[in-house]
């Protein structure tokens, strides 16, 4: 054995890592001992392995996988371009989620004025997307309505989307997006339109309706105060929550974006 190797226990603290850290990178393949005792099975570093463990208990604080932090010590840095976009849509939600709490801090637990509305059938274009759990909601939902605006006719024919989302969130939750169709639109039910969107009756009834004025991202709370509202009457929710989107968000700003989310109140015919 060479001299210059550095037992398992003073390598770690050298590398400011655990032994049972170095183990574990060991069994990996991320960080390999330059020595194994055929007989013993204890494990020897050389000093200047010390650079590569210190690397990878700087990235692992940074919550860089491991997977990753073997791309970067083959590859380089520019293995942690996805994990930095990660990080930027969850400080992006997080924020999201700060602006929401700020709004129920400023103005109490939601409380929205709700009332009842008749909804007539409506003849849409429906397209799925599914949402890796709430916090995808907002994506996939955005991905929905790109592909059933591609069911448009050109000639700029007026945009009516309705957002419907499930009345009880999972690790997996089914997102889809309606687009009204006027007449000028043809297509029977159960006909498909391009990029997936499939022609179908939006089911007419009874709804418990409340308006939101605000950003997308705070309609949860305008939903909670309907449910709330159905809770509190016995009412029973037949889902899913629907939002039709009344403002056009390329024309009016996030603040005054207005949206009204129902939900049915008996069984749609």
């Amino acid at each position: 054995m060479e001299e210059d190797l550095l037992p398992i226990g003073q390598f770690a603290r050298l590398g400011r890592l655990s032994v049972k850290q170095l183990r574990h990178y060991d069994e990996l393949g991320l960080l390999r001992p330059a020595y194994v005792d055929a007989g013993t099975g204890y494990r020897y570093y050389r000093a200047a392995q010390a650079r590569e463990a210190l690397a990878i208990g700087l990235l692992r604080s940074m919550d860089v996988p491991l997977a990753v932090v073997a791309q970067v010590l083959a590859g380089g840095p520019q293995a942690l371009a996805p994990v930095r976009a990660e990080l930027e849509a969850e400080l992006a939600r997080r924020r999201r989620m700060l602006a929401a709490l700020e709004r129920v801090m400023a103005e109490g637990l939601p409380s929205a004025r709700v009332r009842l509305v008749a909804e007539p059938p409506r003849r849409v274009a429906v397209v799925r997307e599914v949402a890796r759990g709430p916090e995808d909601i907002g994506r996939a939902t955005s991905a929905a309505v790109r592909r059933v605006l591609r069911c448009l006719p050109a000639g700029g024919a007026e945009v009516r989307l309705i957002g419907l989302f499930p009345v009880e969130l999972g690790e997996v939750v089914e997102v889809s997006v309606a687009l009204v169709l006027g007449d000028e639109v043809g297509g029977s039910v159960g006909e498909e339109l391009g990029g997936g969107a499939e022609v179908q009756v939006l089911p007419g009834g009874v709804f418990a309706c409340a308006t939101h004025v605000g950003p997308y991202e705070q309609i949860s709370l305008t939903a909670h105060a309907v449910l709330a509202w159905c809770a509190e009457r016995r009412h029973a929710v037949a889902g899913p929550i629907r939002e039709l989107y009344v403002s056009d968000p390329a024309l009016t700003s996030p603040e005054e974006l207005t949206t009204d989310v129902m939900v049915a109140m008996e069984e749609e015919q």
